[in-house]
């Protein structure tokens, strides 16, 4: 059972920016900082809580989740294909292989669900029959499993949001040579078999999930970003699944979704030049979400690391790992 009074006492011990000295910053993504040392890549992960294209909050402990979170899940998943993981010297850091991403993100639906418009659920609700080229048949209810599970692709461009494509639209448009798609589908597929394999076991359903797949400097594929960490993918409570979906209910969740409400409702995330702080109970409910996951379907136990600055930290674990 995660620390209530230790996310309590860590609330303002956050990082949401990294400055780190003798590093060289690449890029700052929605959470994630990337930066380079001696021809290797550095990627940490911060506490920043994203949606709407806006940060929302710092979310304390959620950087060092994620990040061993992915840790675990690479490991898990490394005899199906390999991973751009070398090392994690910090909680909030990870050491990884240089790869080319390709410029399409690999979805994975074990279930059709969703309320964007963009998932599968709302565009068979208006509709639509043929998703990112995959046939979907007439009746099916909203939450419902698939027979076998689909790839739904979409674009990762430099500029906007991601568009759905069909494995057509990306061998069409040359983003990835159809030999290599092939394979990326292969291992797709089998990493959310093994992904739902290992969450079955600790009670819960993999429902869905993004990958990232790139090329390494020998040209093989490699699997990066992160893997079924609660941010990627979302996941139920197992035990109750059934009966809900029998009774026209939603599944129990794992779910942020609570954040992103409070914002709707109290201001206008899009627009608004400045947002309100969310509250301190959001907050702290959140990171307990984010703890409480980690440690039941790991089963490892979540060190919390608190009382120091985490910059501090990284800095120190990172010129270690270099000395």
């Amino acid at each position: 059972m995660p620390n209530r009074e230790l996310i309590k006492k860590n609330l303002k011990n956050t990082v949401t920016e990294t400055n780190l000295q003798g590093y060289n910053k690449l890029h700052v993504g929605k959470v994630r900082d990337t930066y380079e040392k001696d021809g290797q890549r550095i990627i940490v992960t911060t506490d920043r809580q994203s949606a709407f294209d806006r940060i929302l909050a710092a979310i304390p402990f959620k950087g060092a989740v994620l990040n061993q979170f992915a840790a675990f899940w690479f490991d898990k998943t490394k005899d199906i294909v390999t991973n751009h993981m070398i090392a994690t010297p910090d909680p909030n850091v990870s050491i990884v292989k240089k790869v080319k991403i390709y410029p399409v993100e690999v979805v994975v639906r074990g279930y059709i669900t969703g309320t964007t418009d963009t998932s599968a659920w709302m565009n068979y609700a208006n509709g639509e029959r043929n998703f990112c080229g995959v046939q979907l048949p007439e009746g099916l209810k909203k939450n419902q499993k698939f027979e076998t599970p689909i790839i739904t692709p979409t674009t990762k461009p430099e500029t906007g949001h991601d568009e759905k494509i069909s494995r057509e639209g990306i061998i069409a448009q040359g983003l990835v040579p159809e030999d290599e798609w092939a394979r990326i589908e292969k291992y797709a597929l089998a990493i959310f078999k093994r992904g739902q394999e290992v969450a079955a076991e600790k009670g819960f359903i993999l429902v869905d999930t993004k990958y990232e797949f790139g090329k390494d400097a020998d040209g093989n594929i490699v699997l990066a970003d992160e893997v079924h960490t609660p941010d990627s993918s979302r996941y139920w409570i197992a035990a109750t699944y059934e009966d809900r979906f029998n009774a026209g209910q939603e599944p129990e969740n794992f779910d942020k979704e609570f954040l992103r409400l409070w914002f709707k409702e109290h201001c206008d995330p899009y627009n608004d030049p400045e947002l309100p702080p969310a509250p301190d109970d959001l907050v702290e409910e959140l990171s307990f979400r984010y703890i409480d996951i980690y440690v039941k379907l790991t089963g490892n136990t979540f060190v919390y690391n608190e009382g120091k600055n985490i910059q501090e930290r990284i800095q120190e674990n990172l010129d270690k790992y270099f000395a």
